[in-house]
């Protein structure tokens, strides 16, 4: 039986007002990537030396499992390469969320990015301070979050069934 005042919903109806809270999610996602790269190119971090540091300073402090270290020991050993693809994944996912461009797929890269993000950085910050950012960029991938604010609902005229928007 429904509250008074609530009112049955057809599966698969639009609800603007979940779209709109959607975007908002995905403009602060995008726009901390694109704050982040920033803030990291400022520091250095993309510097294959700098960023070799940061990874062995987090193998040398955190507490992820020991598979997960040995990854990011890949990581520092190929730093000429893992540098500039972190910067452009940083770069390209907060772009593409604060445009609403190719939103399921990138809010999915996002919330693999920050799950290794937050495997990395056990025990050496609080532990929800990736989590949610993390989680909701799951959501995003999940509710089509491009559709609402984003060059996604143009896209979605064309083919309204693409797992791209």
């Amino acid at each position: 039986m429904n509250s008074p005042g609530l009112r049955d919903t057809p599966v698969g109806s639009h609800q603007p007002s979940a779209g709109i809270g959607l975007a908002i999610v995905r403009l602060i996602i995008g726009a901390m990537f694109v704050s982040v790269f920033f803030e990291n190119l400022g520091k250095g971090l993309y510097a294959p030396a700098n960023y070799a540091g940061l990874i062995n300073s987090y193998i040398a402090k955190d507490t992820a499992p020991a598979i997960w270290k040995s990854v990011m020991a890949l990581a520092v050993s190929h730093a000429s390469i893992a540098a500039p693809l972190q910067e452009i994944t940083e770069i390209s996912l907060g772009v593409l969320l604060v445009l609403g461009l190719f939103t399921r797929p990138a809010a999915l890269v996002a919330f693999a990015f920050l799950g290794s993000l937050w495997i990395s950085e056990l025990g050496t910050s609080w532990i929800w301070e990736l989590l949610p950012p993390c989680v909701a960029s799951l959501g995003l991938c999940v509710g089509a979050a491009g559709r609402t604010w984003g060059i996604d609902s143009i896209l979605a005229r064309k083919r309204p069934t693409s797992y791209l928007w």
